[in-house]
C-alpha cells in the first residue's frame, strides 16, 4: 500500500518508520466544492483511503453523494448538518456504506474525516468527481 502525505518529505524514512507530520506546514488545497478546502494527512491513491482535515466556509453545501465505504468525521469546530441531524464541535458521526445525503455547514466547520473509498456524487453534473 503506497501510503503518503502529500507535501511531506518522506525520503528520510524507511518503510517502517513513523511519520510525524506538522499539520500547520501543510497547505490548504481547494476541493471541487467551492467553500471546502482540505489538508491531506494520509492518502493511498490506489485504494482511495484518505484521512484529511476539511475546512468548510459558512453556508457551504456538499451535493448529494453516496459513501461507498464507511466514512467517519470528528468535528473540531462548527457543525455539519444533514437531513438526519447535526454533528457539532467535539462530536463524531460515522456513516455506513451506501449512506446518501447532502451535507451543509451553515456557520462553517473544521472537521477531521476518514474515508476508505472516495464518495460518489449522485448529481449527474457532479458524477465521477471526488473530494480531492
Amino acid at each position: 500500500m503506497p501510503l503518503t502525505t502529500p507535501m511531506y518529505d518522506d525520503s528520510r524514512h524507511s518503510p517502517l518508520d513513523s511519520r510525524y507530520v506538522n499539520v500547520d506546514e501543510l497547505p490548504w488545497k481547494p476541493t471541487p466544492t467551492p467553500g471546502i478546502d482540505m489538508k491531506i494527512l494520509l492518502q493511498d491513491k490506489d485504494t482511495g483511503l484518505l484521512t484529511a482535515l476539511f475546512r468548510w466556509a459558512p453556508g457551504t453545501e456538499l451535493a448529494l453523494h453516496e459513501h461507498v465505504e464507511v466514512e467517519q468525521t470528528y468535528v473540531l469546530e462548527g457543525s455539519i448538518v444533514d437531513a438526519e441531524g447535526e454533528v457539532t464541535a467535539g462530536n463524531y458521526v460515522w456513516r455506513p456504506r451506501g449512506n446518501r445525503h447532502v451535507a451543509r455547514s451553515p456557520r462553517g466547520a473544521l472537521v477531521l474525516s476518514f474515508f476508505l473509498k472516495p464518495n460518489v456524487f449522485i448529481d449527474a453534473e457532479l458524477a465521477g468527481r471526488t473530494l480531492e
